[in-house]
């Protein structure tokens, strides 16, 4: 079968990797000269199966307003725009504000990231690629007893799921981050989750990339991507730059882009660009550096180590497909990193923003685009696209070819929506 996938992020190029390796014929469009040029490119290096959360959970609301009261550091800001797409999105995660939801949207998404991380993990051991990888866990780090209380939730959910963790002493927090010693009067407690890892999204997909194209799949760069031509309940194809492209299947693969190319057909994905922004510096002092990645509750920032550099990343902007880099959200990621670490060549460090694909329920949409027989989607994976990566591509190529997939995948597609 004839297969284009529309994306060469990381979530595009692992479904083309497994797609190939099921048989199919694979052609891959993206409008950068390279593979995980945008989204991709420089996020946090978390993956974090314990710590896939949705946004929408009971108590967002009034926290969302004590955010917007005390803008500067705040871990959530939106822009104050005439935009409808934003509104309804907004909507829709407020209904999803409940302890009902929350649970039902917390397992799927732990679901799908547990599988994730173990077909990572195969690959990895298939392949051999490296990607500045470590897979020594994470921790959330809390600085109050508040954040201590409200974990019990979570911890419970995942003791439903079977997932390892442990609440730790900041004893035992430094024991596995002595770099933390500097700021262990900041601290409470933390939350270990021993089977997450970390590593460079953008390394890993620019590596798989070049291993596919070995294999035989074709990647179309510098090819910007216009619309899809359909008829009846079929894509017949897709118009490019370089020209209409057919195939007998279509994956939609774009991310918070998704949703644009989607609406012409009469399709509605609630998935929405969240901006995110990171800093990526190079590592000065091992003493004042992170062994593997902590999540800070306070700031809601992340902060890894990537070989020799340090990944800090975070912050969630509400401010349409605007790529302006705000040195408000830089000051956050440098004080987050600056109390906890304070290592670092900060006068070094790049700066970088990226678009999370976020559905109001937090789970990725992943299966059939009904009524369209041979377009599929593997998008709005939110803030856990290198997650939930390569167990996307797996779902979509066995649901693509037909085959059962290895973990219940029926409440991922769009017609969850209704």
């Amino acid at each position: 079968m004839k297969i284009i996938i529309l994306g060469a992020g990381v979530v595009g190029v692992t479904s083309a990797w497994y797609l190939n390796a099921a048989g199919h014929d694979v052609t891959v469009i993206d409008r950068q000269p390279a593979p995980a040029q945008e989204t991709s490119f420089a996020n946090a290096g978390q993956v974090s199966p314990g710590y896939s959360t949705p946004w929408a959970a009971p108590g967002l609301p009034w926290q969302a307003m004590k955010w917007m009261t005390h803008p500067r550091h705040s871990p959530l800001v939106i822009r104050k725009r005439l935009d409808m797409a934003m509104l309804r999105w907004i909507g829709q995660l407020l209904k999803n504000c409940n302890a009902q939801s929350y649970a039902l949207n917390k397992a799927r998404m732990l679901r799908v990231a547990e599988y994730s991380r173990d077909c990572l993990d195969a690959l990895r051991e298939e392949t051999g690629i490296t990607y500045d990888d470590r897979q020594q866990g994470l921790i959330q780090l809390f600085r109050t007893d508040g954040q201590i209380s409200k974990i019990q939730r979570d911890m419970r959910l995942l003791d439903e799921s079977g997932i390892p963790h442990l609440l730790l002493s900041v004893d035992d927090i430094l024991e596995h981050e002595p770099g933390l010693r500097h700021a262990a009067h900041l601290l409470k407690g933390g939350l270990f989750l021993p089977h997450d890892q970390s590593g460079d999204a953008h390394i890993f997909t620019q590596r798989l990339a070049r291993m596919a194209e070995a294999k035989g799949v074709r990647f179309l760069y510098n090819t910007t991507i216009q619309g899809l031509d359909a008829t009846g309940d079929s894509v017949v194809s897709v118009r490019t730059s370089a020209g209409h492209l057919s195939a007998d299947s279509y994956v939609m693969a774009l991310g918070s882009y998704s949703a644009r190319l989607l609406r012409p057909l009469g399709l509605h994905l609630p998935v929405y660009p969240v901006k995110g922004y990171s800093l990526t510096l190079p590592l000065t002092d091992e003493s004042h550096a992170p062994a593997a990645t902590v999540n800070d509750a306070t700031y809601k920032v992340s902060i890894t180590r990537l070989g020799n550099r340090i990944r800090v990343g975070g912050t969630a902007e509400l401010t349409g497909y605007n790529l302006k880099l705000s040195p408000d959200r830089r000051e956050t990621l440098e004080l987050s990193f600056s109390e906890l670490y304070g290592g670092g060549d900060m006068s070094a460090a790049t700066y970088w923003t990226g678009l999370r694909p976020c559905t109001p329920d937090g789970t990725p949409v992943i299966g059939p685009a009904a009524p369209f027989g041979n377009l599929w989607l593997n998008t709005g994976h939110g803030t856990l696209g290198w997650t939930m990566a390569c167990g996307s591509g797996r779902l979509i190529a066995d649901m693509i070819l037909g085959r059962k997939t290895d973990i219940p995948a029926l409440d991922l597609a769009l017609s969850r929506y209704g």
